[in-house]
């Protein structure tokens, strides 16, 4: 691989861009890299950068691209979207198609508002939740990330676990006052601060994947929904990675609990800019123009987007019979053959996985369930394992918080190429510890 170009991209991006970068986590400096790849295009399984290297991508754009890159219906449909306009800042029909397929998807969604983004939709959530029960205090799991708004970047994940802290500079004593946090799976503490009967609600992603995937379970769902419901306090699921990707209805079908709001994310737009939140029509109608709670957004339900999503979500439906198993059974492939390669190079590993996700923790514990046995983890192993895929032509998420994941797009081909490099990583790490 020569990153050449790359180079000299990032040269000129850290005087005008702070870090180079747009969001933190591209910067790979939690994998000792001094520059990131900059790329130029995608297809199917593949993107390539400014040097022209071709790369086997585990990243697709954060979960979004469960059809792949440049999906040739989704690529259609925009640029028909494209050709009428970009953008009018008016309502649209498409806008009500996408949300008859999205309902359909959800049925604990009776209306549904669109956003420009994840951080948006749990941004607004929150605000409605607040509305709805007339309290200000909310609940959220340590190391869940929901956005970058004030009040939801309190013990944070994703890219600031990445760069090594929780909370962001900028925030008032006041937000963080508001926000309360519990470990995820401590019942017994999310039931001593709600029933406070103070709290407005948790907002928790129900298949925790911003510090890595955490592995979660219906009985603990389950007892958010109880507690919840017997302290008058909404339970949101921000399902901007588990929606659509688990199951066609996200982590909520997939374990049978219903929550009273749900926030989605940029899959809904097949990778373009875009999220949602819905819920029953008693909460929706606190939003103006029909309640007092505003929310407003010129690209919200934007032309384009909206059209990518509308050909995303009705393929999902028509190949949900298949298609869910069919990115399950690539994920266990893979992770079958990385615990082969764990006990015959003697690197210890603990593998989380759902559905079409997995993360692969370089410990010696059989089981991650916690930030800080995440925090605990290898680093020095998982930037070995980043860089070598990465110099043969595999992108894997460029921090140990993250998931890897699996797209339609994914061949037995692709897969056995990666793991021909995987196993070169885990060679160089067990010749490292002597093994």
């Amino acid at each position: 691989m020569r990153y050449t170009n790359s180079e000299k991209i990032y040269e000129k991006a850290v005087k005008i861009i702070p870090g180079g970068v747009n969001s933190p986590v591209r910067a790979f400096k939690s994998v000792d890299k001094t520059y990131p790849i900059f790329v130029n295009r995608g297809k199917g399984s593949k993107i390539y950068d400014e040097d022209g290297n071709e790369y086997i991508d585990y990243i697709c754009s954060w979960g979004p691209l469960i059809l792949g890159h440049n999906n040739e219906r989704v690529l259609s449909g925009v640029r028909e979207a494209i050709e009428l306009g970009s953008s009018f800042g008016l309502p649209t029909k498409m806008e009500v198609e996408l949300a008859e397929l999205i309902c359909k998807c959800y049925p604990s969604m009776d209306m549904v508002r669109f956003t420009t983004s994840g951080t948006e939709a749990t941004m607004a959530a929150v605000r409605v939740a607040r509305a709805f029960t007339n309290r200000n205090k909310i609940l959220k799991f340590e190391g869940c990330y929901h956005g970058h708004s004030d009040s939801l970047l309190v013990s944070s994940g994703s890219g600031l676990l990445t760069d090594g802290y929780q909370d962001s500079n900028g925030i008032t004593d006041g937000v963080l006052k508001d926000t309360l946090v519990a470990s995820f799976g401590d019942v017994e503490r999310v039931r001593e601060i709600l029933s406070t009967k103070e709290v407005a609600c948790l907002i928790m992603e129900p298949v925790p994947a911003n510090m890595g995937l955490i592995n979660s379970s219906k009985e603990f769902l389950e007892a958010m929904r109880d507690i919840c419901d017997e302290t008058g306090t909404l339970l949101i699921f921000d399902e901007v990675i588990s929606g659509l990707r688990v199951s066609l209805g996200g982590a909520q079908e997939y374990f049978g609990v219903t929550p009273d709001i749900t926030t989605l994310g940029k899959i809904i737009g097949g990778g373009y800019p875009v999220g949602a939140f819905g819920g029953k029509k008693a909460i929706m109608d606190m939003i103006a123009p029909v309640g007092r709670v505003y929310h407003a957004g010129t690209l919200s339900g934007n032309p384009v987007a909206v059209r990518a999503g509308y050909e995303m979500v009705s393929y999902l439906l028509e190949n949900r019979e298949t298609l869910y198993k069919e990115l399950e059974d690539k994920v266990n492939y893979i992770t079958d053959e990385v615990k082969k390669m764990s006990e015959k190079y003697r690197v210890p590993v603990c593998i989380n996985k759902l559905g079409s996700l997995f993360t692969i923790f370089f410990t010696n514990l059989d089981e991650i369930t916690s930030l800080n046995q995440v925090i605990n983890s290898n680093t020095e192993h998982y930037s070995i394992y980043f860089n070598t895929l990465l110099d043969n032509g595999v992108v894997a998420p460029p921090s140990k918080y993250e998931a890897h994941f699996v797209s339609t797009a994914h061949t037995k081909d692709d897969l056995d190429r990666t793991l021909q490099i995987m196993e070169m990583a885990f060679k160089k790490i067990g010749e490292m510890n002597g093994k």
